[in-house]
């Protein structure tokens, strides 16, 4: 099977997409099984409709995620949550593993490729709130997450948001996390790259003091490297995870909650969670939909 994937990477200056090609085939098998639904019909779609007529479904996703949404470059093949949250909806619209190709999209850059129509919907730990609203339609949640900080194991200073003032504070340009560093004043020494695996590695070298982000990508990274990281363990957010798609199409938006109903019935979201991110570990139960 081939997928092809693109990497689509943010020039902070413009907020403009490039990308470049890469060839690669699915993961060597899902988390959890999805069979594919057949005669799928999404009246009113516009979105749906460039995905029957292309015969293929584009999803913007995360690629350095551990646990969410990751990329390994030897087997050329997607894990995580995230991830099998796509795949789950993919299957639920008639779309097989082999029909999907997925677009990497940095966080920034999220609202531009959505509107856009550079991907059909993103699953990537895409926090809801009612400025990206503006732009973009979100359907779900399907996970709830929390901001948190990851420090160095050693780092006995830092326990809480409120011992930041004069830390350097890592995260990713145009994310919610680092808006709320800079608003609510936590630290004026805010460090920003366009992924997170950046931060740690500025993390790890000494170069900050602390990576903030969801609690939920956190623990993935420290449970890569638990002899260097670890993450404090006191959230001060919430963040309900949507699934982003055109902000017009709201067939297409209610489609998708259905979708995300259906799994939170019949167990499969759990089966998901429990095979990925909840070997972090942490349980966690699916939130209820918000549907607007």
């Amino acid at each position: 099977m081939k997928l092809r994937t693109l990497a689509v990477g943010l020039m902070v200056s413009a907020l403009a997409l490039t990308a470049c090609g890469r060839e690669g085939s699915p993961s060597e098998g899902p988390a959890v099984e999805q069979p594919v639904a057949e005669n799928v019909q999404v009246a009113g779609s516009p979105t749906f409709q460039k995905m029957t007529e292309r015969g293929r479904v584009v999803i913007g996703v995360k690629n350095d995620q551990p646990g969410l949404g990751q990329f390994d470059p030897t087997t050329n093949t997607y894990s995580g949550f995230d991830i099998e949250i796509a795949r789950l909806v993919a299957a639920q619209l008639g779309f097989s593993a082999d029909q999907i190709d997925y677009v990497v999209v940095q966080s920034a850059a999220r609202e531009d490729a959505i509107s856009r129509g550079d991907v059909d919907y993103y699953v990537g730990t895409y926090t809801i709130n009612d400025n990206r609203k503006q732009r973009v339609g979100f359907a779900g949640p399907y996970f709830i997450a929390g901001q948190d900080l990851l420090v160095r194991a050693s780092d006995t200073d830092i326990t809480g948001p409120e011992t930041l003032n004069g830390k350097r504070v890592c995260s990713v340009t145009g994310s919610t996390p680092i808006q709320r560093v800079r608003e609510e004043g936590l630290t004026q020494n805010i460090v920003e790259f366009q992924t997170y695996t950046l931060c740690v590695d500025q993390l790890v070298q000494g170069q900050v003091d602390a990576v903030t982000t969801d609690d939920a990508i956190l623990k993935g990274y420290a449970a890569q490297q638990p002899d260097q990281l670890k993450v404090v363990g006191k959230t001060f957010s919430e963040e309900p995870y949507g699934i982003g798609v055109p902000r017009d199409d709201v067939a297409l938006r209610n489609k998708i909650n259905d979708i995300l109903q259906a799994a939170h019935d019949d167990g499969t979201w759990q089966r998901i969670y429990d095979e990925t991110l909840g070997k972090s570990g942490s349980p966690a139960s699916p939130p209820a939909i918000d549907r607007y």
